[in-house]
């Protein structure tokens, strides 16, 4: 014959020593069970794993409470769960269900740490979940939030100031390229290759003549070439192309 007492005892005890500080008795009208014998609230986090965060397994909690009946582990506890912290309504009758169909699964046996394992492996399944939705909802708010950045809008004004500073950079590059020689010698007393021919000093100085100005470095520097001119159309394509954004 069975002595279900002593049994239900031995696993009381049991459960004592592992769970410690996460076991208490409970008086029998705070169960919530409908029953006069001796009730017991076990607490349950998500099941810690090596690179668990502390804060993580803190923000659910969850109660098993059981209470032995009669010819229990022969017949099915009487079992209850409720939130701690963080838990839905109906994730709880889910649970409920889930426990009390192990529990005829495991009659004739001492049951109820493995309904805290399963337990446990529950509220981690959860969180998990959760947590995958959760980031999924941030990820997705983040891709709502982007603003797609855009230039400035061409203008008479924005324009006619790039242009300005366009120019004064294109002057800087001509003052760039200009020889020392150049600019010690006033302009209007150097003659362009043309006007030098056609002012007769070429026929009457000779190729010899030419060649020595040209080594004493009475270079012509002509800047009134095609090299300089700046079309219209041409400025306002590279204005939008150095204010377009990267």
């Amino acid at each position: 014959m069975t002595d279900y007492v002593l049994e239900q005892e031995m696993e009381i005890e049991a459960l004592e020593a592992i769970l410690m500080d996460d076991f208490k008795e409970l008086h029998t009208g705070e169960s919530g069970l409908s029953t006069s014998r001796r009730c017991f609230q076990i607490a349950i986090s998500p099941q810690e794993e090596e690179e668990a965060d502390e804060q993580i397994n803190s923000s659910v909690r969850l109660a098993l409470i059981f209470s032995h009946t009669e010819k229990y582990p022969d017949e099915p506890p009487l079992l209850d769960v409720k939130s701690l912290k963080g838990i839905q309504p109906g994730d709880l009758r889910t649970l409920r269900e889930k426990l009390e169909q192990e529990a005829t699964e495991n009659l004739g046996m001492a049951m109820i740490f493995t309904l805290v394992t399963s337990a446990k492996e529950w509220l981690s399944e959860l969180f998990a979940k959760d947590t995958v939705d959760e980031f999924a909802g941030q990820a997705e708010v983040a891709k709502d939030e982007i603003v797609v950045p855009h230039g400035e809008p061409v203008t008479i004004e924005t324009f006619l100031a790039w242009r300005e500073r366009f120019e004064a950079e294109l002057a800087l590059e001509r003052a760039k390229l200009m020889p020392d020689s150049a600019l010690s010698v006033p302009k209007e007393k150097k003659l362009t290759g043309r006007q030098w021919f056609e002012s007769g000093r070429a026929s009457s100085k000779g190729a010899t003549t030419v060649a020595e100005e040209s080594d004493e470095g009475e270079e012509d520097i002509d800047f009134d070439d095609e090299d300089f001119e700046v079309d219209e159309d041409d400025m306002l394509e590279h204005y939008l192309a150095a204010e377009r954004p990267a």
